[in-house]
């Protein structure tokens, strides 16, 4: 069922407007369920976000709103009322649903109570030129959502400037990977490329490619991030950095270890080499 406040119950979901949607058969609500599929996603150039305080964020960074969906016990909360009204004005879909809908929305027993679809926003790869102090994370196929979103969330903390998604790499803005990213998804600019046209971008950017590699011999914690702009090339989960990439750095950095363990999950090794790379630009204070 659609309750349409603004149009006198004719259940048409223009823009702009509140609708209160009880029913999981609504069409619009299985649109949104929809979501967990990449193809519809792609299809869509949407994705779900949770949480008032992300959607605050991604509204506050000028994300594009397409519908704002919130349950009924958050109703009346100034901050609810707040993103509503800036929903509407930016011309967005507020949905008002029942515990049940917003359930299955997020397929969670305990969801939050705000939910984002918002557009999704890639950076073209041309129009990054790296500055002096700047650093990239790029990631060669990575597969794990929760690998991708926990390296967005580590770059955004560490004041990184960009990731670039090189070859096939698991979607992110799925479901997962947002969740992961706890909110940095919005933050962190997102490239992508195939092989071959990053090899072209980085020749011309002016960088120094850092590459984690098993074969690398220098320690990682030796390498000059100072003099350029700084790539931080991680490779695959499973099969690490293939061999037309590996030849493209200027490092092929290994990080030193000690025990059992014959290699580092991805994301923790990314995150190493990332505040070590701008350990030189961070401070308690909060300067970079």
């Amino acid at each position: 069922m659609i309750n349409d406040r603004s149009d006198h119950g004719t259940g048409t979901a223009r823009v702009g407007q509140v609708k209160e949607v009880t029913s999981l058969a609504n069409p619009i609500v299985k649109d949104i369920r929809a979501l967990t599929q990449k193809k519809h996603r792609d299809e869509t150039r949407s994705f779900m976000a949770e949480g008032l305080k992300l959607v605050i964020d991604a509204l506050d960074l000028g994300w594009k709103i397409k519908t704002l969906v919130y349950a009924k016990a958050a109703k009346g909360k100034p901050q609810v009322e707040q993103v509503a009204a800036k929903t509407v004005a930016r011309g967005g879909l507020v949905l008002e649903v029942n515990e049940k809908v917003i359930s299955t929305i997020t397929r969670r027993d305990n969801p939050q109570m705000v939910v984002g679809i918002f557009e999704q926003r890639y950076s073209p790869l041309r129009d990054i030129h790296p500055q002096e102090g700047e650093t990239y994370v790029a990631l060669d196929r990575v597969r794990d959502p929760g690998n991708l979103g926990t390296i967005i969330r580590t770059a955004d903390a560490a004041g990184a400037s960009g990731i670039i998604l090189v070859g096939e790499t698991t979607d992110p803005f799925s479901l997962e990977t947002v969740r992961a990213t706890m909110g940095s998804v919005f933050a962190i600019p997102i490239a992508r490329a195939n092989t071959e046209d990053f090899i072209r971008w980085q020749r011309a950017a002016g960088v120094q490619v850092v590459a984690t590699h098993l074969a690398g011999s220098v320690d990682y914690r030796t390498i000059d991030y100072k003099s350029k702009p700084v790539v931080l090339l991680m490779g695959n989960e499973q099969a690490g950095l293939p061999v037309e990439l590996a030849r493209e750095a200027g490092a092929l950095a290994r990080i030193p270890q000690a025990g059992r363990a014959d290699s580092l999950n991805l994301a923790i090794a990314t995150g190493i080499m990332l505040f070590e790379a701008r350990r030189h630009l961070l401070s308690l204070d909060g300067g970079r």
